[in-house]
Formats: structure tokens, C-alpha cells, sequence
């Protein structure tokens, strides 16, 4: 996690940000340290990157690459206002001792923001912000299959707005913001989605961190906590409506530093050949 010392709307590349709305930056240090406070009383740890001036958004640092068995593979952002981010993430992913295995030059994707573990591969969101293109490259990087998913609803940006895994059977799920093959994927692979509604998916109730049993969330709307407690989950909101002005919540502030999906016993298929048919 990164400190919001610089954070504001400066820019808009996405449909939430507006550069006329104004971010209270003492509420946000207030709710960004609250998130922390929640993640840490669920059982997390909590490591920081020291914020940079002039780079608003490196407090978003589910977007500064992808984690897997110790291995960080940096993001390739699209935008030229996050571009200069990638340096910091890289200095500190070698200085707390990642293998660093970058993607080619010539594809775009946001890290965790738009690349999800469930079970044994990763779910990886495409259109807005990522490739197709580079699905092939980041399974071969990471050593384990990437199922491609198009996003096409232009709210829903990135894959971690409208996917949550929970456990290894269980994940929110937003099936209206992908196309017709990303449906079937999630359908084949989780056994049992909670399909969120409209108004829960614009709530960031995707956009969530799972901490053990712990489901910390911007917010939680009655049927969704219901329907969690039943599943044996707690429920932990976290305000955080000032990044919520930015298009982020409360995943979007964090990176899994654990991930650990087993290397494929045989090299991984190319998915992205087949997410650009």
C-alpha cells in the first residue's frame, strides 16, 4: 500500500475521474489509514512504498503490476499520466526481493487491477486499459494459465471492479460488464458466483479484499451481506468515498504481495490469441 500524501484527481482517464471535483486530502489520509487499520485487525500485513509528488495515483497500487510465488511482473499502463509510476514499483519490488520479468514493449496491462487468481490460473480483464494481446506473454511470465475476459461496459475499467474471488468455490461476480466467452469462462471455472446487481457493481462491492474470512468493502448493501454471512464470511466496510472520486476502492489500494498459484506442469496455452479472435 502507498500513503495518499499526493493524491488527487489531476487527470481523467477513466469515467469517474472529473478534474472539477475536489479531493478532501486530510479525509482521505483519515479513510486510506482506516483501510489499514481494518485490513491489519482482519489479519493482514501491511507494506508501504513511499508516495512520489506528482504521481496521484501510485496510492493505487493494485495497478503496479502482478505477484505470483515471489515473481512481479511491472504493468505497462496505456496512460502516459501513470507511466512514470513504473520506476518506483520496480525499485521497490528488486529492493524487497522479487524476481522483476517485465512484458514486452509493446502491449499494455494494468497489474492486479485487471489480473485476478482463482484456483489454478488467473482471470485477466481486456479493452479499456489492457491488451488482448497480453495474455500470452504474462501466462508464459508467470508461469500458470491467464483466461482472458473483454470488459465492455466503459464504468467497469478493469476486472477487479466487477470479479472478486472469495475462496476456491465462491466469488462476487458481475457477468453484464463482459462479453460472451468471459461469461462461460467464469461460469466453467466457479462453482458457486453471487451475481451482483447494478447498483452493488457501481457500489465497488467487487472491489473488494478478502483477508482469511475477513470481506473488507466500500460498502456492502443488505443482500450482499446476507448472502456472505451465509457463506460464513465477516463483513468489514472501510469508507473510502474520497478515491472513490478517482474510480478506485478499497482492492484497488492494495497489492497481494501472496499470491502463490503453482507453475503449470506444462508450458501454458496462449489465451491471447484466442481473446482476439
Amino acid at each position: 500500500m502507498c500513503p495518499p500524501e499526493h493524491f488527487g484527481v489531476l487527470y481523467e482517464i477513466n469515467p469517474w475521474m472529473h478534474r472539477e471535483v475536489s479531493v478532501d486530502l486530510d479525509r482521505a489520509r483519515e479513510q486510506w489509514g482506516g483501510l489499514v487499520a481494518t485490513l491489519v485487525e482482519a489479519g493482514a500485513s501491511v507494506e508501504l512504498m513511499e508516495p512520489q509528488p506528482d504521481l496521484p495515483d501510485l496510492v493505487f497500487t493494485a495497478n503496479a503490476g502482478t505477484v505470483n510465488n515471489g515473481r512481479y511482473v511491472p504493468s505497462r499502463f496505456r496512460h502516459p499520466y501513470r507511466q512514470p509510476e513504473v520506476d518506483h514499483d520496480v525499485a521497490w519490488f528488486r529492493a524487497n526481493g522479487f524476481e522483476v520479468t517485465p512484458l514486452p514493449e509493446a502491449v499494455a496491462h494494468e497489474g492486479a487491477g485487471d489480473a485476478l487468481p482463482f484456483r489454478n490460473v488467473f482471470l485477466s480483464g481486456y479493452r479499456s486499459r489492457s491488451d488482448a494481446a497480453a495474455h500470452g506473454p504474462l501466462s508464459a511470465l508467470l508461469g500458470v494459465p491467464v483466461r482472458p475476459i473483454e470488459l465492455v461496459d466503459e464504468r467497469l475499467y478493469h476486472l477487479d471492479l466487477t470479479f472478486c474471488p472469495l475462496d476456491d468455490r465462491r466469488a462476487l461476480v458481475a457477468p453484464k460488464a463482459w462479453d460472451r466467452y468471459g461469461r462461460t469462462v467464469v461460469e466453467a471455472l466457479v462453482p458457486e458466483p453471487f451475481v451482483l446487481e447494478d447498483d452493488e457493481v457501481l457500489a465497488f462491492c467487487a472491489n473488494s479484499v478478502v483477508v482469511g474470512t475477513t470481506i473488507v468493502m466500500a460498502a456492502c448493501p443488505p443482500r450482499v451481506g446476507r448472502q456472505l454471512e451465509a457463506w460464513g464470511f465477516d463483513v468489514a466496510v472501510a469508507g473510502i468515498g474520497e478515491f472513490l472520486k478517482a474510480g478506485g476502492g478499497c482492492r484497488c489500494l492494495t497489492l497481494a504481495l501472496d499470491v502463490a498459484i503453482p507453475a503449470a506442469a506444462t508450458p501454458p496455452p496462449s489465451w491471447g490469441t484466442a481473446a482476439a479472435r
